[in-house]
């Protein structure tokens, strides 16, 4: 019995391996003939790869795609993906990352070439990261190369909580630093992308947050082209966006991701958008639930496919299987939103061997690197605006006597962060910037002193007595996340992430006073924030004023490098701070008249482009010709001198006015920006270029027009304005030219 067994046994392990040889055979000719599939081939045609990709596709493979986790498909070699990815100010939502200034903040930089540097940085972070993930096995939302930034969305009212997330109020800075960032966030290799960027949310979409998934904006048509639509028009037709995200609301009675009118005519055919596009999340709900234009979620899908949505944010394409069954779609439609698609993932080379990708070779060394850090620092530091100095209080001596810091903001690591933001090991609150400063001699105490946005429970305050004591008081004030933001982000918001009062919490305010009251100690007050704050009282109680945005994990030490004078403050704001919310048109108006500082009449508290500086600038020799022919160029020169004793750096902005339109334009209009350094006594000319674009109006029925006529050209330090002037920005220069006929 013994041999018995072991003889068969012995055939057992013999026929096993003639079958294991068989079988090894035939995954090797099935491994082999799929490796020769064109679509695997890095060498052949990109379309023709994608072609052949989807040819070997099932209709419910194909729909399976279509949506922001889309699943593997192992018979073909397609591991999954995760669509949704943030990098609003860094990598988001994905772990350990460099957390840059929040954009409002990097807005107020008003630097092209610093936006894309950051940009660059993070698409760096990206690729590592993402890398890592793989091998370690690990996918899901977030992890991935495709994100959904910038917002290039007008922030054209102070109560938008998501303002924070945007360039701010004006065009042609939002086009300018959204280029830029595209740019950096993408790379310049011919074949591969280093990341995708996303231009949303498009468009005529700013709040109200609580009416996002309803409400139907109807600009005027001169509002839409000449406000609107300029941000997302450059983003396509100079960066070459990969992708578009279309927003919840309806533009003209139509949802925006169900509108051919956007989608088809005026991202496709006018601007020849060659990208995919995206829903914001769950956005096709919206089609049947609330904007009531379909009935089914068949009908839905259908109609967003048919307008234009290649991705779907949500599991909601699921249901194109039974659009198809009903007619509503064909599989061609499903095939044209797929090839937009993985021309996209072709392009981040997921398809491709490692080698052939050179971004795949950037280590996991340049996560939250020490020039990554410094890069965080030089951008929070330039997006810190100077509002009040008065009497020079600032900059401090770092050998002060005592100091004394107080303030709900001073030790939140909430502000740093703003919101979209990724996680660093080495966040570095106000605080610790201001305590790392100073002398070791010097007396520094802190005490929050007062809630964020409510008063203290209990009556007594052992603070503002100490306080009043100290050489001088730091107190760190202003709104948190908590307070603005997203629909159901911001959870002490009343208002799902929008601020129906654009002041400061009047505890804030009422503790101020009674720091002021009897002391003539100077009081420094540091903002935060990512919407413009209405803080008359603050102005007139505070010796100086720092605004200094959610401003990233290096925010502490920014602060503290202006407050002591190693850095000269240099932020500009890019966007208009009202005396009260007095002074704006109703919210749910999409009309832009009496809005921002383009068409707005009144004073505002602080105008858009001010801020203020350790040293003073002075404007001269405006150099330009008095008239041009339509449709020329017209060259600008003006000498800038800083006149004051330390080194600065200044933003030449510059402004045009058309005197002779025929019809509303804006009463300024920023058409050129420039960030120069200058030592003390130093001068530089600095040229611009307008031209005829720049010159050009939006009519009523939203053509684009260059009328003859005559323009005013502004050059300074802010937008041009008595206001400006009395709050000691640098006067600005002016002259006149005219456009004549074509001649």
């Amino acid at each position: 019995m013994r041999k018995i067994a072991c003889i068969t046994l012995g055939m057992l392990i013999t026929i096993l391996a003639c079958a294991w040889a068989r079988m090894s055979v035939q995954d090797e000719e099935i491994i082999e003939k799929r490796l020769k599939a064109p679509y695997l081939d890095h060498t052949k045609p990109l379309e023709e790869r994608i072609s052949d990709l989807i040819s070997r596709m099932t209709l419910e493979e194909k729909v399976s795609q279509l949506m922001d986790q889309s699943p593997a498909i192992p018979r073909l070699d397609i591991p999954y993906y995760s669509w949704w990815g943030e990098c609003l100010h860094g990598v988001a939502r994905f772990g350990r990352a460099t957390v840059f200034p929040q954009p409002i903040g990097l807005a107020a930089t008003f630097d092209e070439d610093l936006i894309y540097r950051v940009a660059s940085a993070i698409a760096d972070e990206a690729r590592a990261k993402f890398k890592a993930a793989q091998e370690m096995d690990n996918s899901g939302r977030y992890i991935g190369l495709t994100f959904w930034t910038p917002n290039i969305n007008l922030f054209r009212d102070p109560r938008w909580g998501r303002g924070q997330e945007t360039y701010g109020e004006d065009p042609y800075l939002t086009s300018r630093l959204g280029v830029s960032f595209v740019k950096g966030l993408q790379g310049d290799h011919p074949k591969y992308l280093k990341a995708a960027a996303c231009a949303k949310h498009y468009v005529v979409h700013s709040g109200p947050e609580g009416l996002r998934h309803s409400f139907n904006a109807l600009p005027s048509k001169k509002d839409f082209y000449g406000t609107y639509l300029p941000a997302f028009e450059a983003l396509v037709k100079e960066a070459k966006v990969e992708a578009v995200m279309c927003a919840y609301n309806r533009t003209y009675s139509e949802p925006c991701c169900g509108s051919t009118f956007l989608l088809q005519d005026i991202l496709r055919k006018e601007w020849n958008f060659e990208g995919h596009i995206v829903s914001d999340c769950w956005a096709l709900h919206d089609f049947h639930e609330r904007h009531k234009v379909t009935s089914t979620p068949a009908e839905s899908v259908a109609k967003a496919i048919k307008s234009g949505v290649n991705l779907n944010c949500g599991d909601l394409f699921h249901h194109l299987i039974d659009a198809v069954a009903q007619g509503l779609v064909t599989e061609q439609d499903i095939d044209g939103a797929l090839s937009r698609l993985l021309r996209t993932r072709f392009k981040l080379g997921l398809f491709d061997p490692e080698e052939e990708n050179p971004y795949n070779s950037i280590s996991s060394d340049v996560v939250r690197c020490q020039e990554h850090q410094k890069l965080a620092r030089e951008a929070a530091t330039k997006s810190v605006v100077l509002l009040k100095n008065n009497g020079q209080v600032l900059p401090l001596s770092k050998n002060i006597g005592s100091l004394f810091i107080l303030g709900p903001c001073a030790t939140n690591s909430d502000v740093l962060l703003g919101n979209y933001h990724g996680l660093s090991d080495n966040l570095v609150t106000i605080l610790e910037g201001i305590t790392s400063k100073v002398n070791i001699g010097t007396k520094v105490e802190f005490r929050q002193g007062f809630l964020l946005d409510r008063n203290n429970i209990n009556p007594m305050d052992w603070v503002a007595s100490g306080a009043k004591a100290a050489d001088a008081m730091v107190v760190v004030m202003g709104i948190t996340t908590l307070l603005e933001g997203e629909e159901g982000e911001a959870i002490a918001s009343p208002f799902k992430g929008d601020r129906m009062d654009i002041g400061l919490p009047d505890n804030q305010v009422a503790y101020l006073e009674k720091l002021r009251e009897g002391n003539d100690k100077p009081i420094i007050v540091v903002l935060t924030g990512g919407s413009p704050i209405a803080i008359p009282d603050v102005h007139k109680l505070a010796d100086a004023v720092l605004f200094v945005w959610y401003p990233g994990e290096q925010g502490g030490n920014a602060v503290a490098d202006i407050l002591f004078g190693d850095q000269n403050p240099s932020g500009r704001l890019p966007i208009t701070f009202p005396e009260s919310i007095d002074q704006l048109p109703p919210y749910q108006d999409y009309s832009m008249k009496g809005r921002t500082y383009r068409f707005m009449e009144e004073e505002p508290l602080y105008p858009f482009g001010f801020g203020l500086s350790y040293t003073r600038f002075r404007y001269s020799d405006l150099k330009m010709k008095g008239s041009i022919q339509r449709g020329q160029d017209l060259e600008v020169k003006v000498k800038v001198t800083n006149a004051g004793e330390v080194f600065g750096e200044e933003v030449v902005q510059l402004y045009l006015t058309d005197l002779d339109a025929s019809v509303e334009t804006p009463i300024h209009a920023l058409k050129g920006f420039e960030r120069i350094t200058l030592k003390p006594g130093e001068s530089k000319n600095v040229t611009f270029t307008i031209t005829p674009d720049m010159m050009s109006l939006v009519t009523e029925d939203g053509k684009k027009l260059l009328e003859l006529g005559t323009f005013r050209v502004s050059i300074g330090g802010s937008s041009p304005g008595r206001r400006s002037e009395m709050l000691s920005a640098a006067k600005p220069v002016e002259g006149i030219f005219s456009v004549l006929s074509d001649g």
